[in-house]
């Protein structure tokens, strides 16, 4: 099959090239001869920046500002070739393993994919849809993170609404740790593809990375006319094709008997019916969802095992957001009705999920639901935030971080969630009512984020209703607060004092001469993380009093203040013997040499310092 239609477009082809010349013809009668993609004619090519940021999924900067954002990520370089760190770069929220190794975060879903490294992304808009030849990235600081390029075939800037929305990967690859945090401009190979596009998606992984990547830039080149492109193309099994037909399902192995009308039909599958059923299932347990899709539709046995619903209490669709609809969903609704714990992130965007789609299948499955992820699920409403709280009854945690499209009021449908003990409602737009009322009924929560609400008014009323309702809270983050004052954080960890976890970055209105983190010390004395990041004010009598009276921490981020001296850290690292991480960037104080001296008397403990240049 494959000769004939190798034969068939050298054909086309030379057809095509009676207007061109000889050697054209030729070049393209050896490209398909050799599986090559072939070009005809060659175009000029078009070089354009990021006209607009359309989407991602975490940043470290303020919903308010520029600094530290994913909006620098537009236009033209601000800091390249310069290195370090710089306010005017694109930072996402998170580096290292620190985040995983919290109590806050959640297990890792079963059966992902080894080559998903995902962690975070952004989406950026050009202005003219090309076919792309290259793509480069401008990295200024902790190069590496990147692992995938995509591009996509709806124009983001058409009035039209996006129908058949194809995503195609670039480039893919590993998480690397570059050598150097210079910058540097990635321009890795890509891969050409069959279709024009303005809209390009980075994922990052930035785990194996010292300290939080800084891109600047992004440069996409391409050209308008559309190259010739090999046109045979093996087909590929997704998990839409999740047809439950057994009509065209065999038997596998076995001997054979002779039917009545003279065939031979089998008798059994072979050594399979000598395995225990719970056998085969945890074998099957070991294949990611694709696999156990395509192996469901190879005969009767398999596709019995493949579709036992104990093979779904677990299911994260997060690695398939590009390709998930509502016929997968769909598809799959039979066989979740086990299922605990699910992850939707990332998916159901441009309309590939609707409201019809999503109601159906949490109807049929939610109800053994306690864990349901769906950070930058952008396609959810507050018709949606309904469903769940009416279809899942024991939900425990829930994963709303970067819905920054859910209007307000939908949120106070989590307030009927009352078994909730984890809740993330970062860089959301919920309102001081919906907290309040949240909080009111969900009695049990043990781990809260808030990070960058930037619509609650007032949070030391937040702080108050947390130390009266919530009094077993385990971790809360308020990062990027801006009203939580003394009084407020003093009730707070009051009330609260098994909180292991408190992340009070950028919080401005925090003063260390009411004294209010030493009374956090004194409160808290099983604390293991403390982001005080950003706050001037920090001085050598808080960091003593940590020293004194929390041994158990772990994680401690005081970047950017000028009051504390190489003295009080030192104290800090021989009281606290299971310190894993100290930031002291930007500390006016504590120069390089001290960090060197201080990181080869405590060389388990990782110190931060970053720098410019």
């Amino acid at each position: 099959m494959l000769t004939l239609l190798s034969m068939f477009y050298y054909i086309c082809l030379r057809r095509r090239s009676r207007s061109g010349t000889r050697g054209e013809a030729l070049t393209s009668r050896r490209a398909v001869e050799s599986g090559q993609r072939a070009v005809l004619p060659v175009s000029v090519e078009v070089e354009q920046y990021a006209k607009e940021v359309l989407d991602f999924s975490s940043h470290y900067g303020s919903e308010n500002s520029m600094s530290y954002t994913m909006w620098n990520l537009a236009g033209v370089p601000n800091v390249y070739p310069s290195s370090g760190d710089f306010t005017q770069t694109a930072v996402f929220r998170a580096y290292g393993t620190w985040w995983e190794q919290c109590a806050s975060a959640p297990p890792p879903f079963r059966r992902t994919p080894k080559g998903f490294h995902s962690q975070d992304y952004i989406e950026l808009g050009f202005e003219e849809p090309v076919y792309p030849t290259a793509v480069e990235v401008f990295e200024t600081y902790y190069p590496g993170a990147i692992v995938q390029i995509l591009a996509c075939s709806h124009n983001p800037f058409s009035q039209n609404p996006p129908s058949d929305v194809r995503w195609e990967v670039l480039w893919s690859g590993e998480p690397t740790k570059v050598l150097t945090p210079q910058a540097r401009q990635f321009s890795p190979k890509i891969k050409h593809i069959s279709f024009p596009t303005n809209l390009l998606r980075l994922e990052v992984n930035s785990s194996l990375l010292d300290y939080y990547t800084e891109l600047d830039a992004v440069i996409l080149r391409g050209v308008k006319e559309r190259p010739m492109l090999a046109l045979y193309k093996m087909p590929i099994i997704d998990i839409s094709d999740l047809s439950d037909s057994e009509e065209e399902l065999s038997d596998v192995g076995g001997p054979y008997r002779q039917g009545g009308d003279g065939k031979q039909q089998r008798t059994g599958n072979g050594y399979f019916d000598k395995l225990p059923y719970e056998l085969i299932q945890l074998i099957l347990s070991h294949l990611t969802l694709p696999d156990l899709c395509r192996l469901a539709q190879s005969c009767k046995l398999l596709h019995q095992h493949c579709c036992d619903p104990l093979q779904y209490t677990q299911l994260s669709l997060q690695p398939y957001w590009a390709r998930l609809s509502d016929a997968s969903l769909g598809h799959l609704q039979s066989r979740c009705t086990l299922l605990q714990r699910l992850n939707l992130s990332w998916t159901g965007n441009r309309g590939a999920l609707t409201l019809t789609g999503f109601s159906s299948f949490m109807k049929a499955c939610g109800l053994s639901l306690v864990c349901l992820e769906m950070s930058c699920c952008h396609f959810l409403n507050e018709a949606c935030l309904e469903v769940i709280s009416q279809t899942c009854p024991g939900l425990q945690e829930l994963n709303l971080s970067s819905c920054d499209r859910l209007h307000p009021q939908a949120f106070t449908h989590i307030s009927k969630l009352t078994r909730l003990r984890r809740l993330v409602l970062y860089r959301t737009k919920i309102e001081q009512t919906a907290i309040l009322s949240i909080l009111t009924f969900c009695i049990e929560l043990r781990h809260l984020n808030l990070g960058s609400c930037v619509r609650i008014e007032d949070y030391d009323v937040v702080a108050s209703m947390l130390a009266a309702r919530c009094r077993s809270l385990c971790s809360v983050d308020l990062w990027r607060c801006r009203n939580l004052t003394d009084r407020g954080l003093a009730e707070l960890v009051s009330g609260c004092r098994m909180l292991e976890e408190l992340d009070l970055g950028w919080c401005p209105t925090l003063q260390s001469s009411s004294g209010c983190f030493q009374h956090l010390a004194r409160s808290l004395p099983r604390l293991r993380k403390l982001f005080l990041t950003a706050n001037r004010t920090v001085c050598d009598s808080d960091v003593e009093e940590l020293a004194s009276s929390c041994p158990s921490l772990q994680h401690l981020d005081i970047l950017g203040t000028r009051l504390v001296s190489a003295a009080s850290l030192k104290k800090l690292l021989q009281s606290c013997p299971r310190l894993l991480l100290l930031d002291v960037s930007f500390c006016s104080q504590i120069d390089m040499r001290v960090v060197q001296e201080l990181s080869g008397l405590f060389p388990n403990v990782a110190i931060k310092k970053s720098f410019t240049q």
